[in-house]
């Protein structure tokens, strides 16, 4: 009971913001997860590069405020990662990446 006391009134606790706005910001990256089942031709290449460099420049947020927010450290950084692969995908089904590509660059 007293680590759930202590988690309830922590800096980080439910009590505050560093707690919901992450829990909020969950919603981005599950979208984005959910995304991945639909066809390469409905992706917008421009808000996936915008969605790459907020969740980069948020990572550094929530690791530099303080106290330390490594929930939203974590979203982030599970945000950027899907947002790579959903631009890569758009890449490859724009042709700017090829599969080709990867398979000369291993075999070099």
């Amino acid at each position: 009971m007293g680590i759930l006391r202590t988690f309830w009134n922590s800096p980080i606790g439910p009590k505050t913001t560093h707690f919901w706005g992450p829990v909020v910001n969950w919603s981005i990256p599950i979208a984005a997860m959910t995304d991945t089942k639909k066809p390469p031709e409905l992706i917008s290449g421009n808000m996936t590069k915008v969605m790459c460099v907020y969740s980069a420049l948020f990572m550094r947020f929530a690791y530099m405020v303080q106290p330390r927010n490594y929930h939203l450290l974590v979203c982030h950084a599970t945000n950027e990662t899907v947002q790579l692969y959903q631009l890569s995908r758009w890449m490859k089904a724009q042709g700017v990446l090829s599969s080709n590509y990867s398979q000369t660059a291993v075999s070099l």
